[in-house]
């Protein structure tokens, strides 16, 4: 399975092929350019801006950090139907697990009642979800992942 150069979620079928990178939809792929930009940003502004991000307030809650990447999963289904996704975002570790809790309550609760996905993709989210409250960031530094968001943000500013 591929995940989206963009968002990081899960591309299972299809989706979108640019240069060595997949993307899970065109507007991701749109927003793919920026990788190329943020690739060409130095390593240690790159750092210096993760470590800022890292150590100032939550943008969630303006609460005290460390501030990271937290991804929360949702699973929801109807039917013949089933959607999900992973978000993203940049938080404190609690505004994280309130997220990531949410998801997995949404899962739990919507995500079984399609077939044949439904049955299929709900026990991972929710297990992805349990996974990602459980193990934290590194709170001493900024995770990679930080590390290239705050590449990508610096290219925009470009």
């Amino acid at each position: 399975m591929a995940a989206c150069g963009t968002c990081g979620s899960t591309v299972l079928f299809g989706g979108k092929q640019v240069g060595n990178l997949r993307f899970c939809s065109d507007r991701c792929a749109q927003n793919g350019r920026i990788f190329s930009q943020a690739a060409q940003v130095p390593d240690s502004e790159a750092m210096m801006f993760a470590a800022k991000i890292h150590g100032g307030p939550c943008p969630q809650c303006n609460g005290g950090g460390p501030v990271d990447i937290h991804v929360s999963h949702q699973v929801w289904s109807a039917l013949v139907f089933s959607s999900w996704r992973s978000s993203p975002r940049i938080s404190c570790r609690k505004c994280g697990i309130k997220a990531q809790a949410g998801d997995f309550t949404i899962s739990l609760l919507a995500g079984w009642w399609g077939i044949p996905w439904g049955l299929i993709i709900t026990p991972v989210q929710l297990g992805r979800n349990l996974f990602g409250m459980i193990k934290a960031p590194d709170p001493a530094r900024p995770s990679a992942r930080l590390l290239e968001q705050a590449r990508v943000i610096l290219a925009r500013r470009m």
